[in-house]
């Protein structure tokens, strides 16, 4: 199951999309698509659903963010060797953990705000696991059953702000619009194997990044049990789990930042894909 938040912003609906794409409207069938209701085993309710009993939306839409109220955006650095190495970081023994600002939060296709005087800006596409259930202490045996889905995040990045003014990432990944996560939660029974999932990013028509998240150093299930041991993950959380290579800083000679004007476009398989145009500040 494919599911959405549909509308202008602020104002989103939960919907689905059906098997011609097309967005079923869910709003008489749930509030929302929260941690409340994944929380409550949600999911469960929608299994046996009609889709062709739904009305459906005419038009085009925007996207949301496909999960409201989301409690925690954590990250994961570094978790592609090609990428740690086109870093000139050394690979990582145990996961790199940050968090952006959950302000960071950004529909899959709105525009990315590049920050006054930044002249370092950056991307990264990057699978993202939506937390179904309180989770402590878990076992990686047992991790995946605590995963609703999966979606896509841009982890957009200002490299000067993450580099270069003292060591706390967070700094240079939480500036507005630097999140943007969709355009679906898709259920975890349509990716059987998230481990196996061809990911793309263009800059402007131009292939940057190529990766597969079979070459993750930490998969899923290492990712949830670590995590798990230090901080209580929620539903409705985002672990968004690194990025393969292929982004400006790494690219030799001369790295490649973003520009007023510029358009990210970036997909994973069976996840869908993401559009942003880049503007200035206002």
């Amino acid at each position: 199951m494919k599911l959405v938040r549909y509308g202008d912003f602020g104002s989103e609906k939960p919907g689905v999309i059906d098997t011609d794409g097309r967005i079923r409207d869910l709003s008489n069938v749930i509030p929302d698509i929260d941690g409340a209701f994944l929380g409550r085993g949600g999911l469960d309710e929608l299994k046996n659903l009609d889709l062709d009993t739904l009305p459906e939306v005419s038009g085009s839409s925007r996207f949301g963010i496909p999960i409201n109220g989301t409690p925690k955006l954590i990250c994961i650095g570094l978790n592609y060797s090609d990428h740690a190495k086109e870093s000139n970081m050394p690979i990582p023994t145990e996961p790199v953990v940050f968090m952006k600002a959950i302000s960071a939060l950004n529909g899959p296709n709105d525009d990315v705000i590049l920050p006054n005087k930044s002249v370092k800006g950056d991307w990264e596409v990057e699978l993202a696991v939506v937390i179904s259930k309180t989770a402590r202490n878990v076992e990686e045996s047992d991790a995946l059953s605590y995963v609703a889905g999966y979606t896509i995040c841009n982890d957009v990045s200002e490299r000067e702000w993450q580099l270069e003014h003292g060591s706390q990432w967070s700094k240079g990944k939480s500036f507005d619009t630097f999140a943007p996560v969709g355009p679906w939660l898709v259920t975890k029974d349509e990716i059987p194997d998230p481990h196996n999932l061809a990911m793309w990013l263009d800059l402007n028509g131009k292939r940057m990044q190529t990766g597969n998240t079979s070459t993750m150093i930490f998969g899923i299930e290492k990712l949830i049990s670590y995590l798990s041991y230090f901080v209580t993950l929620q539903p409705g959380d985002v672990i968004s789990t690194g990025t393969p290579p292929g982004v400006g800083m790494g690219v030799k000679p001369d790295p490649v930042f973003l520009k007023i004007g510029d358009e990210m476009r970036l997909g994973i398989d069976g996840l869908g894909e993401q559009k942003q145009s880049v503007i200035a500040n206002q």
